[in-house]
């Protein structure tokens, strides 16, 4: 069976992006690294723009949006001109797809998940 980054791939390139995987192994450290801490497939495609996706699974989805919204890494990346956008699958491969941008950094701090202005 395919990983949820295998089957992100596979749709990116189905709609005629670039893709590529930006998770890393890290073999000291034992675990697995994400692109700035957040992106594990990155992508770009005419008029689409560029992007990172966090994949994930459905158990774990609103555990990775509040980690991209904890992350300044990720503001600067939006600041950029840069998407982000966060997959859940299910055990049967659903993609859900939710694009979060720079407003949603603004909501996080009014409920008190980020300390500090966004630059």
């Amino acid at each position: 069976m395919a990983s949820p980054t295998q089957r992100t791939l596979a749709l990116l390139r189905k709609r005629g992006c670039l893709a590529a995987t930006v998770e890393r192994w890290n073999p000291y450290a034992k675990i697995r690294q994400d692109l700035f801490g957040f992106g594990d497939v990155i992508y770009c495609g005419d008029g689409i723009g560029i992007g990172l996706v966090q994949t994930t699974t459905a158990s774990n989805v609103a555990s990775r949006r509040a980690k991209v919204l904890a992350s300044e890494k990720a503001a600067a990346w939006l600041r950029a001109g840069g998407k982000i956008k966060r997959g859940g699958v299910a055990y049967r491969w659903i993609c859900n797809e939710e694009e979060i941008g720079l407003a949603d950094f603004a909501c996080a701090r009014e409920a008190g998940q980020l300390a500090g202005p966004l630059r």
